[in-house]
């Protein structure tokens, strides 16, 4: 029986460097081949979905940690952060003096410092990732196509990001805003690097409830694959949730299978492991 697949992209799919196996096209490659359907879902917004990543051959993808939806071209669902609640947010994190950037599908718009500032947070998660060469990393290295100089008020906003100077900042944030989904990366707890500022109420298990209901899908058929606490809703909602083995300790205790990790081909030897080769 054919199976519905949904792959984390950022320790999932690619590394921590952003490497893509040649294991992982090969493996996605052969599923679809075997009538499996793949999607990604992730928290990036379309902007930031490469055409590498496309070129793969997907049947879709969900965006913005939930908030986008889309199946063969066809956009199934897109909640958006409101341009009224984007001005709030652009004008509050201007008077704390964090520098931030707006994540849309039409590209990510970031704050006039955002380049400088972030540099030193930036470093510091690649070094944190165990990537090399951490500290010649940069906002330019990052965020290729990062877009400055914008319109900061928008109404296409899937999600915004900000560099937190202090935990105190995501805190005071996350009072300001109870209209919103808060959340912090980059580490965990006080030693996050970001925050950031979405729909409220939207995960990636929701996001897969609504795309399944669009297909006439089973949840019976579903696979999810990811490697941080964000994935968990959408490993617990699917019917197989399986976490990388470069991930933390978290998700492997809410995961039904652990494949191995990226690095080690972790998703072509866990395709093979579930019958989907």
């Amino acid at each position: 029986m054919s199976k519905i697949i949904f792959l984390d992209v950022d320790g999932t799919l690619v590394d921590y460097e952003n490497r893509l196996p040649e294991s992982a096209v090969t493996a996605i490659r052969g599923a679809r081949k075997n009538g499996h359907r793949v999607y990604i879902c992730t928290g990036r917004s379309k902007a930031e979905v490469y055409q590498e990543l496309w070129d793969i051959g997907l049947d879709g993808m969900i965006g913005g940690n939930g908030s986008y939806v889309e199946d063969h071209g066809t956009v199934v669902m897109h909640q958006l952060i409101t341009e009224e609640q984007c001005k709030k947010i652009v004008d509050w994190l201007h008077s704390r003096k964090l520098e931030f950037y707006l994540e849309s599908n039409n590209g990510l718009f970031a704050s006039e410092n955002f380049a400088q500032k972030a540099q030193p947070a930036i470093r510091e998660y690649s070094r944190r990732k165990g990537k090399d060469h951490a500290q010649e990393a940069t906002a330019a290295s990052v965020f290729p196509d990062m877009i400055y100089g914008a319109n900061l008020y928008r109404n296409d906003l899937n999600k915004v990001s900000y560099l937190l100077n202090s935990y105190q900042d995501y805190l005071d944030t996350k009072e300001q805003f109870p209209d919103l989904n808060n959340g912090t990366w980059g580490g965990a707890g006080e030693t996050a690097l970001f925050g950031d500022l979405g729909v409220k109420g939207i995960t990636k298990g929701n996001a897969v409830s609504r795309l399944l209901a669009y297909l006439g899908a089973d949840r019976e058929d579903t696979i999810a694959f990811g490697d941080a606490k964000i994935d968990i809703p959408m490993l617990e909602y699917c019917h197989i949730g399986a976490a990388m083995g470069n991930g933390g300790a978290e998700i492997k205790a809410a995961a039904d299978f652990i494949a191995k990790s990226v690095e080690e081909d972790g998703l072509y030897d866990a395709f093979v492991r579930l019958g989907l080769l």
